[in-house]
């Protein structure tokens, strides 16, 4: 892979811009003049974060092939993507037999597959359904593109990423480097809440979230926010519930038409474009993410990672927190490495 892309660091990936354009910045920071040779596959391509996600990828000067998979509607997809006048190569995969093709020389996959959440579900009630999605997936991920950076969006993301781990493993081509879960959304929500709370401009917010993607494990560290931001406890705790519960919000929202894409989409995308940017070289990249982590008792955990050419360089850890925030992971615990566990034991008896 070659070229580079300006500065996408700790607070890359904000507002999207001048879409009608060929060369739009899609990301903060990211260069609308860089160009990369980034083979890139999406399955769940048709779905309803698949196809704003493609679009996102398509619309990038960092991708050169966009591989899109999906059990239904691809072809559409994929011809109604290819008249946008945008050098990546497009082309549409149908079902089972063709997924192998799909995946060859990937460099990047990234996996929204999945059924959305209802009005009364919890992400882990998506459990059964996405599980054996995701199982089936990455197993081929595994046989046809093992060295790909693997982005899993589909939920739960704290036991479909326990799965993917699991299933690489099985295979003998794990490399905890590559395999990510995508909680980026946590962070742009968590940037946008904060910026409305103190009118400040939400492209230079900069929140981490760690510990995972569901409920009480998302952690946002407002302390560590870039600008520093005070907030009373009272306002502090409502700020931290809404991050926490914006996914059920969208859910309410939709009135039972289906869960968060569109910024699911756009968070996909910024993780994508971060970690293509890392692989091309850039320095200084950070994205928070749901890895194999040893930062605590949880096997899996998202903190800041610096990414590189081969994926995690270095978990950055969780850094200084406060009292209120230590006391949010220990609480997050047992519910984290319960999700956990019930991927894991998943993933061992998949056939």
């Amino acid at each position: 892979m070659r070229g580079a892309v300006e500065v996408v660091g700790v607070t890359a990936g904000a507002m999207l811009s001048r879409l009608a354009r060929p060369t739009a910045v899609l990301c903060r920071g990211l260069s609308t003049s860089a160009q990369s040779n980034a083979k890139v596959a999406v399955l769940g391509a048709s779905g309803g974060i698949g196809q704003p996600l493609s679009l996102l990828l398509k619309n990038s000067p960092l991708v050169s092939r966009l591989s899109l998979y999906d059990i239904a509607h691809t072809p559409g997809v994929a011809a109604d993507l290819s008249h946008i006048e945008t050098r990546a190569n497009v082309k549409g995969f149908l079902g089972p037999e063709q997924l192998p093709e799909c995946l060859k020389g990937c460099d990047v996959v990234v996996i929204p597959a999945g059924v959305p959440r209802k009005p009364g579900m919890t992400r882990d009630d998506l459990f059964n359904t996405n599980a054996s999605i995701v199982a089936t997936l990455t197993t081929a991920c595994a046989k046809h593109c093992p060295e790909a950076m693997i982005c899993i969006i589909s939920n739960p993301v704290n036991s479909t990423i326990p799965i993917t781990s699991e299933i690489f493993k099985k295979h003998g081509v794990y490399n905890p480097n590559r395999i990510f879960g995508v909680t980026t959304l946590d962070i742009v929500r968590a940037n946008t809440f904060v910026a409305e709370l103190k009118g400040l401009d939400p492209a230079r917010v900069s929140v981490p979230v760690i510990g995972g993607h569901a409920g009480k494990t998302i952690i946002p560290l407002i302390s560590q926010c870039t600008p520093k931001v005070d907030f009373p406890q009272d306002q502090l705790e409502k700020l931290t519930g809404r991050i926490q519960e914006a996914g059920t919000e969208v859910v309410k929202a939709k009135a039972g038409a289906g869960s968060a894409t569109l910024s699911m989409a756009y968070a996909g995308a910024r993780f994508v474009f971060s970690l293509v940017d890392a692989m091309n070289g850039k320095e200084g990249v950070i994205e928070c993410s749901f890895v194999r982590s040893e930062e605590t008792e949880s096997p899996y955990f998202s903190t800041p990672l610096l990414l590189g050419k081969n994926g995690i360089e270095k978990n950055l850890g969780i850094g200084k927190i406060t009292p209120f925030e230590e006391k949010m992971v220990a609480e997050a615990m047992a519910e984290l490495k319960a999700s956990i566990k019930k991927g894991e034991d998943f993933a061992k008896n998949f056939k």
